[in-house]
Parts: structure tokens; C-alpha cells; sequence
């Protein structure tokens, strides 16, 4: 069986498992249309101004991903690695590539699940709007940014066990949400927690995506900022990775 049928397969069947337990993904469809029902929905200033609630809108589709990415690697690799089915499926004769693919698209399908919800109700109750070649450019721009978040839920699943995840992924969501501006514009932040906040992925991720669906300049340090979280989570990951690799399958 081929590479990209076994990562079909192991990908289908990740689903099942998830929609096996509801809550797991009423939870992720539910957060960010709450987010945006009770934080911008009800500030007219900003639901009335075509640009800020565009703007609200792709900030709280980025706390989708963020909070995919972060809860599915994060929560499910450290709850597989306590599990004697984990190390069962590594005996098996495929390329752990397909079990990483596998992973990425059926947590990729589920953030992109969840942003539908902010879509709709934003497009319902707010006044924000884009052509619909920037919509898209911006569900690219938000796959591509979205890779920091997943590489950091696979450092936090091989890195704790799973009581301990729980609460750093709780700790790294809020976090990076508030001080990315993702619930609060940057513009509304002081001098020092915007120069802060630059250096946090979720900024980054933020302005990316905004100047997909809006246009105008690119900031460069968002980019960079991009590229170096991407880099050095990555790194980590297989750090981590091989670490677990040795300590239990030696």
C-alpha cells in the first residue's frame, strides 16, 4: 500500500475516532463563534466598520487553528503515548510519514471545520467583507501560518504527559490568543506589549492573514517572525520526537 493511501486510510479513521466523542468537536466549532458573539458582535464600533470587523473575524479564525492545532497535537499525542495502542501501531510495517500526514490533514480539516461558524455568523451580524479571491488566498494564508501551532502541540505531546498538557496547552492558547491580539486589537495595545507582541506566532500568523484577505503592505518582521517560530518548533518537534523514540523503543 502506497504512502499517500495508508495516510488516507490512518486519516479516515482518526476521524471516526474523534466524532466518536461529540464533545471533542462541538468544543472546537463552538469557542470561536462564542468568541466572536460575545466579544464583537456586541461592539458596534467594530461590528459596523467594515474594516475592524474583517479584521475581528480573521483574528478569531486564527484562534480557531491556534486552538486546533495546540489541542489535537498537544492533548492527542501525549493521550496516545500513555496508551498501549501507540506503541502496537509503530510495529506495524508503515512510514511514520503517513501517521504525521495522517494527523496534520484530519487536524486541518477539523480547524477548517470550525472557522465556518465565525464565517457565517460573522458574515450575519457584522458589516465585515472581501471579494471572494481573498477569502481564499486567506484560508491559504491561514494553513500556512497555522504550521507553528501544530509543530508546537507535537512539542508539548512529546514532551509532558498528559494531566501536565492539559495545562500547558491551556496556558499557550490563552496566552498566545491575548497577547497575538487575536481578542483584542493590536491597535488598542500599549507601546510595549505591541513591541511584544511582534514576537509572538500568533501576531504573526495574524497579520499574514489579514494582508491576504485585506491587501496592503506585508510586514516583514511578521514573515521573518513566521519562518523563525516555524524553524525552531520544528526542530524541537524531532528533537523531541527521537527522545521518546529512544527512551521507549530501545
Amino acid at each position: 500500500m502506497s504512502v499517500a493511501r495508508l495516510t488516507f486510510v490512518h486519516a479516515k479513521y482518526s476521524l471516526i475516532e474523534t466524532s466518536r466523542i461529540p464533545i471533542a468537536i462541538i468544543g472546537s466549532l463552538v469557542f470561536p463563534v462564542l468568541s466572536l458573539l460575545f466579544f464583537v458582535v456586541p461592539q458596534r464600533v467594530v461590528a459596523d466598520d467594515p474594516l475592524y470587523a474583517t479584521q475581528a473575524i480573521i483574528s478569531l479564525s486564527v484562534f480557531a487553528v491556534l486552538a486546533n492545532g495546540l489541542f489535537s497535537f498537544g492533548l492527542g499525542i501525549a493521550e496516545n503515548r500513555e496508551k498501549a495502542w501507540d506503541p502496537y501501531l509503530r510495529t506495524l510495517p508503515a512510514p511514520g510519514i503517513s501517521r504525521v500526514l495522517a494527523h496534520i490533514f484530519s487536524t486541518g480539516l477539523m480547524a477548517l471545520v470550525s472557522i465556518i461558524p465565525v464565517i457565517v455568523v460573522g458574515g450575519l451580524f457584522t458589516a465585515a467583507s472581501a471579494p471572494l479571491p481573498n477569502v481564499l488566498a486567506g484560508f491559504v494564508a491561514l494553513a500556512i501560518s497555522s504550521l507553528p501551532f501544530m509543530l508546537m502541540g507535537i512539542c508539548v505531546g512529546y514532551a509532558l504527559p498528559q494531566k501536565a498538557a492539559i495545562a500547558v496547552v491551556q496556558v499557550l492558547m490563552f496566552g498566545l490568543a491575548f497577547g497575538g491580539g487575536l481578542f483584542l486589537p493590536p491597535i488598542l495595545f500599549a507601546d510595549w506589549l505591541n513591541t511584544l507582541s511582534m514576537f509572538l506566532p500568533s501576531r504573526s500568523a495574524r497579520e499574514i492573514v489579514v494582508w491576504a484577505v485585506q491587501g496592503g503592505e506585508l510586514p516583514g518582521w511578521a514573515v521573518l517572525g513566521w519562518a523563525v517560530w516555524t524553524a525552531v518548533t520544528l526542530v524541537l518537534a524531532l528533537v523531541l520526537f527521537r527522545r521518546d523514540e529512544g527512551r521507549r523503543f530501545r
